[in-house]
């Protein structure tokens, strides 16, 4: 029997039991369609971007409250503090896919504000910790709430905004965690003044002023974060409509245009999913990749400002100077996403990232050995770092969405690609131990190495993606990057692209068309056109 796709060009499958129907009719106008997305923008955007400005605050405030006798404190020396930054990287990682997994059920509205009322909790409750044990069981409760919030984020955006769009609003959320590295070091700078304070250390104050914050954020993502095209309202105002009827009608449908597979959104993710993105071995690349970058970056994101401390600054004003080139890092990471958005330079960007941050620790370990009277030079060496050692990991995401063929698979690589960068926390947080500072000489030689590796990774994800555009027919439909070598039959997106392939506007109805080349199909998370320029 011949295939219905192919005799009439206009026929689209029905949807299973499990999944939602297409609607694929465009009746607004541009006007209309840009008021609605303005209005989006500015609910959506500031609040995910404010969500991980405080994760971020709360998952690194740790590094600044031991310029200031925290562990002396406590009672735990420099070893038993790396464990505890282990358990908290353990913690996200054991519980990364179950969170998620309850985010897709339930929906970001309330999943999301719930996580930021539980890491807010955990956080401001470390203020009172006494002991290696407490300390530890704080460290591992707090990556346990604090998981899934990223990957969270990053599917909600995929599901209000067109995969173009993505792009630029995925950026702006990772500002949030670059705001949140940045600001908290100088923040801390001041709150650590408060030491004495009510009898309490500097760092008590840390905790309480910079976990009541998350709290009150909390209350904000409850009042105002709509949870879903289907259910278009916040958690703690079921009744409130936060859009029109016509506003949703606008949005969900031009989404829906976009990627039809979007509106065949599964109510669960199977078993199928798991085994397709799980024996993807680009996708393990692309987690391999994310291990090298974080492992790295977490141990000096860590000891950044212990470090500058080391260079004879004074303690508490060595917060704000470890502040400095993480602001610089924003405005270099966007001119990164830019190219890489605007330019279709996946791989390229993600291997220059990798180069300059790599060279950072060549500066490190080169310049340890300086005098004091050259800490100017040290501290050089700690803004490069800096600058450079972040948005490698949003790139290769990036990247790594457009070997994906489904809003399933989507989720899961995104998931493994955090978890990536968390089980990266876990090794990275025993580079820098006691018995190698205050130079830390082992440690960034040990950092070097693991970014050699990383990439090395990213060329050859990066060759690969070359061979596969040579051996694309000119005009044709490029095979996913997750499928199978060989594979029979095509996956369902890429049947629903061919049968779509070349249809235009026309009054009243909106077709789809598809381009090929760059890196591959675009049915990633929304992440740039897919088209090799």
């Amino acid at each position: 029997m011949p295939d219905p796709r192919v005799v009439d060009p206009d026929y689209h499958p029905p949807p299973r039991e499990d999944e939602e129907p297409l609607a694929l009719r465009a009746d607004w106008t541009k006007e209309e369609e840009a008021r609605a997305k303005r209005k989006l923008d500015f609910i959506l955007m500031p609040l995910l971007g404010l969500g991980y400005f405080c994760l971020q605050l709360d998952r690194g405030n740790i590094a600044n409250a031991i310029t200031d006798n925290f562990m002396k404190d406590v009672g735990i020396d420099q070893d038993q503090f790396n464990v505890g930054q282990q358990m908290l990287s353990l913690g996200i990682v054991l519980t990364e896919i179950p969170s998620n997994m309850i985010l897709y059920r339930v929906g970001p509205g309330k999943w999301l504000t719930l996580q930021l009322f539980l890491f807010g909790t955990v956080s401001t409750f470390q203020a009172f910790q006494k002991g290696y044990s407490v300390f530890i069981l704080t460290r591992f409760l707090l990556g346990v709430t604090e998981s899934g919030f990223i990957p969270g984020g990053l599917w909600t955006l995929s599901t209000w905004y067109t995969r173009e769009e993505s792009a630029k609003r995925i950026i702006v959320f990772y500002f949030g965690n670059q705001l949140g590295q940045a600001s908290s070091k100088l923040l801390a700078y001041g709150i650590l003044h408060m030491r004495g304070v009510g009898g309490k250390p500097g760092w008590f104050w840390l905790f309480v002023l910079m976990g009541g914050f998350t709290l009150l954020s909390g209350i904000l993502f409850g009042l105002f974060l709509p949870d879903s095209f289907k259910n278009p309202h916040s958690t703690f105002l079921p009744k409130v409509s936060i859009f029109t009827e016509r506003e949703i009608h606008i949005l969900r449908t031009r989404v829906w245009i976009d990627d039809p597979m979007k509106g065949k959104k599964k109510k669960r993710i199977g078993l199928a999913a798991f085994r397709k993105a799980f024996l993807s071995w680009r996708l393990w690349v692309h987690l391999l990749i994310s291990l090298a970058n974080n492992g790295p970056l977490r141990a000096f994101d860590t000891y950044g400002p212990s470090i500058v401390t080391s260079f004879g600054f004074p303690a508490l004003s060595s917060n704000a100077l470890a502040s400095v080139g993480l602001y610089i890092q924003i405005p270099v990471a966007f001119a990164f996403s830019y190219v890489s958005d605007r330019y279709n330079k996946r791989g390229e960007t993600v291997m220059v990232g990798f180069a300059c941050h790599l060279i950072g620790y060549i500066f490190n370990r080169a310049f340890s050995t300086l005098g004091s009277n050259l800490r100017g030079v040290r501290y050089f060496g700690v803004v490069w770092t800096q600058i450079f050692g972040t948005f490698s990991h949003p790139l290769n995401i990036t990247w790594m969405s457009l070997a994906c063929t489904d809003s399933e698979e989507r989720a899961l690589a995104m998931t493994m690609a955090i978890m990536g960068g968390n089980i990266a926390g876990i090794y990275g947080a025993q580079i820098f131990r006691k018995d190698d500072r205050p130079l830390y000489q082992r440690g960034f030689a040990v950092n070097i190495s693991i970014l050699v590796v990383g990439l090395l990774l990213a060329g050859g994800r990066y060759v690969d993606d070359r061979l596969r555009r040579r051996k694309q027919p000119l005009g044709g439909v490029l095979q996913p990057a997750g499928a199978a070598e060989g594979e029979a039959e095509a996956t369902e997106s890429d049947a629903n692209n061919r049968v779509i392939e070349g249809r235009e506007k026309t009054e009243g109805v909106v077709g789809v068309k598809t381009t090929t080349g760059g890196d591959g199909l675009d049915a990633g998370l929304g992440f740039g056109k897919g088209e090799l320029k």
